[in-house]
């Protein structure tokens, strides 16, 4: 009888979080689990596609992901040139992504977690972001096909899952990709 009680809850904690999963429409986003304590913020505003500004003023880059580039700079220019597309049209597309992001994070109570490195060159905090139902904000917007891959070691613990993420958005023409 143990063993059969035993079987029964570990097949209703799957069924309910399989259930919790597909109400929330994130299954994939939800399997990524926090390493360590994560830090608990509020985002006041997206600064552009994978930028975050918080209530603290610090400013978050959110790890593995780059949008494209919204303001005149050098890597605007560059995107430009890689992608064989006019500045204006990757300007567009960076609104986008701001757009998405900013639904996502706007205004929210979010909790960061950190790589190897936890600032970059420019002094932003470099992070993996979840929203409180538990939605893996850098993973998300891959998935929804509104950022590339940005692969920058020794931050790469969830390099695999982006690449999976990027290569579906891709395939099903979702987001920048339509």
């Amino acid at each position: 009888h143990t063993i059969i009680v035993l079987c029964l809850i570990a097949l209703a904690g799957v069924v309910s979080e399989t259930w919790s999963s597909a109400r929330n429409g994130h299954a994939e986003s939800l399997s990524v689990s926090f390493r360590g304590t994560p830090e608990t913020v509020t985002v006041e505003r997206a600064v552009d596609g994978d930028t975050l500004l918080l209530s603290d003023g610090r400013r978050v880059r959110l790890i593995g992901i780059d949008t494209p580039e919204m303001h005149d700079s050098a890597k605007l220019r560059r995107d430009s040139e890689r992608a064989r597309q006019d500045v204006r049209t990757i300007q567009a597309m960076g609104r986008r992504s701001c757009e998405f992001t900013r639904g996502l994070v706007e205004g929210k109570q979010v909790h960061l977690e950190y790589d190897v490195e936890r600032r970059d060159k420019y002094d932003r905090l470099l992070a993996y972001v979840y929203l409180e139902d538990g939605m893996f904000v850098n993973g998300e917007i891959i998935r929804q096909g509104y950022a590339n891959l940005l692969t920058i070691p020794p931050n790469v613990r969830y390099s695999d899952l982006f690449k999976q993420y990027y290569a579906e958005a891709r395939e099903q023409r979702r987001g920048l990709w339509k």
